[in-house]
């Protein structure tokens, strides 16, 4: 019997929690635990570790297997200032391109990077950073906690950078110069520091760089050549969301988290698949009751080859797998408890916990030198 002193989400069950094989999509799940010391792990379906890396980093958010195989590893970089209350548990700065066998092959230092990072297929890096406002531009921020900007009244707010192999900056995106402040107020549980929090930054078709902005509950879709924003699902939509991608049919698939939801006193958490143009949701998940399926911060979402999606309820370590018609049908809770090692981040979020920024599904064919 486990002993009541224990946390509360350590007594859960863990592991592999139900499977259907005929439904799942297959394959192998990748996930970087936020406080497992480094440790990656690729899970079979039946829940096996079938290859661990470790990285001398904890994660600064997220880990993916490239197109040649190896594990693009967002680590966080011990040397990167503390900005602001938070900043040590979600900036990464430390990148790098890491073989089966552990060989590091490429490296990227950027000590003002934080949450999401992408590995484009011509080998650059697509990622998130901050700069601080000048002083006019910081008192047209509206919303947010009074008084709680960075030390010396600052507020920082974000840069999309992407660099090439040689760590050069080919293509820059800075917020302010795009967004007027005045038409992303912070929410008013949000502190002032950070404006307007980019936690994901993706991709997209046609030259599309689609963003997340979790502060202000928007996704924004930019366009690379000229900056300006094509279009914006706002708060209407999403509430604090995160990890949002386009499909193939041209719709935005979400984890809309739940919090600050506009009229709606119980937070939850769900999945939607979104048209941009018409902003009508076309399909989406939730629990039953609402509560069941939450996580206040973090969280992911790939619509998989089948039609399924792999969802990951993040604070929680949960990750699972749900059909068109939402039935699960594979369930995994991850088993790796720690604190997070400095007093920084144990300040902002104290205890032990077991949360991944998000999981990866891949096919056998994804990963070549795996053993049949």
């Amino acid at each position: 019997m486990t002993a009541l002193h224990t946390p509360t989400l350590k007594r859960h069950r863990t592991g592999l929690v139900a499977v259907d094989h005929a439904r799942s999509a297959g394959g192998y799940t990748l996930f970087a635990p936020q406080t497992a010391d480094g440790n990656v792990f690729l899970i079979d379906l039946d829940g096996e570790v079938v290859h661990r890396w470790k990285l001398p980093q904890r994660p600064g958010r997220d880990a993916v297997i490239l197109p040649n195989g190896n594990l693009g590893y967002n680590g966080n970089h011990p040397d990167s200032p503390e900005l602001f209350p938070g900043w040590s548990v979600w900036h990464g700065g430390a990148f790098s391109e890491v073989t089966a066998q552990g060989e590091v092959v490429w490296q990227h230092t950027d000590l003002l990077h934080h949450h999401d990072a992408q590995w484009l297929d011509n080998g650059h890096l697509l990622y998130t950073t901050v700069e601080p406002l000048s002083p006019e531009l910081a008192s047209r921020v509206v919303g947010g906690i009074p008084g709680s900007e960075a030390a010396g009244g600052v507020i920082y707010a974000d840069v999309v950078k992407e660099v090439d192999r040689q760590g050069q900056v080919v293509w820059e995106w800075r917020s302010w110069e795009h967004l007027r402040p005045e038409d992303y107020p912070l929410h008013d549980t949000f502190e002032r520091y950070h404006w307007p929090m980019t936690n994901a930054v993706t991709p997209g078709r046609d030259g599309k760089v689609i963003l997340s902005l979790r502060s202000v509950s928007s996704v924004i879709a930019v366009q690379r050549g000229s900056g300006e924003v094509l279009w914006r699902l706002g708060h209407d939509l999403v509430a604090q969301q995160h990890c949002p991608s386009e499909l193939e049919n041209g719709r935005i698939l979400v984890f809309d988290n739940g919090i600050s939801r506009a009229h709606v006193s119980m937070p939850h958490s769900r999945i939607l698949e979104i048209d941009p143009l018409t902003r009508r949701i076309e399909w989406q998940y939730a629990d039953t009751p609402g509560y069941a399926f939450f996580t206040p911060f973090m969280g992911g979402a790939q619509r998989l080859y089948n039609g399924n999606t792999l969802i990951t309820e993040a604070n929680f370590g949960r990750l699972f797998e749900v059909t068109p018609a939402g039935e699960v049908v594979w369930e995994y809770i991850n088993p790796h408890f720690s604190a997070y090692p400095d007093a920084a981040s144990r300040r902002y979020l104290p205890g032990e916990n077991n949360a991944i920024f998000r999981a990866h599904r891949y096919q056998r064919d994804d990963i070549p030198w795996l053993k049949a």
